[in-house]
């Protein structure tokens, strides 16, 4: 595995209108803070979302982007939901995973059914096809048996599905620790280090020495 000071091939991140858009922007900007470039891609209702839960001014789309996610030592690009043409809509186009956080249950169907109507659908199924790395963190409570079904599909052919149900064995204090802590798991699956949290362990571990 290449170290967070190497730059690697990019990372595509979908933010769809699943609750939660909170958890892919700090995905987002760690990412960045470790050097990895982010091909970035959010959903219309994405946009609502963040709009709602965040208080962003989505106006200018390019202009808080910027504000958000530049400055990092990786680079973001972002991909209009609409440009089916864009780099990742191409399996001969390489990047390492892709990470949809938050995933709605639509856009998880969509990926499950092979249904590539946008941007963010077409570059899961680039890597269901090429046999790269895809994470889903599916943010929808109750869930009924459609969902469980289209989930269990997925996991059947290598997706790992890392719902949004942050621990508290750690002892969180503010909301940040618990986002840290999902966005941290999610890193765990695709084997990139990180410092978001403590694990289980380590703690007592520390005060032993």
């Amino acid at each position: 595995m290449s170290s967070s000071a190497e730059r690697r091939k990019g990372i595509v991140v979908g933010i769809t209108g699943a609750s939660g858009s909170i958890y892919g922007v700090k995905l987002i900007q760690t990412l960045l803070e470790l050097r990895y470039d982010v091909h970035l891609v959010i959903t219309n209702a994405g946009w609502r979302v963040i709009k709602e839960e965040l208080d962003w001014n989505t106006a200018d789309r390019a202009a808080v982007l910027q504000e958000k996610f530049g400055g990092f030592a990786g680079q973001y690009i972002y991909h209009p939901i609409a440009d089916i043409g864009a780099s990742i809509a191409s399996g001969s186009y390489l990047t390492d995973s892709m990470i949809v956080m938050p995933c709605s249950m639509g856009t998880l169907s969509g990926i499950a059914q092979g249904v590539s109507d946008n941007l963010l659908t077409r570059a899961a199924d680039v890597m269901l096809k090429e046999g790269r790395q895809l994470v889903l963190v599916p943010r929808e409570t109750p869930l009924h048996a459609i969902h469980l079904e289209n989930m269990l599909k997925l996991a059947r052919l290598g997706v790992r599905i890392v719902p949004a149900m942050p621990a508290f064995y750690f002892g969180p204090k503010h909301i940040d620790d618990l986002v840290d802590f999902l966005v941290g798991k999610v890193l765990d699956s695709l084997k990139i280090e990180h410092s978001l949290f403590t694990r289980w362990g380590e703690q007592s571990e520390q005060q032993g020495q």
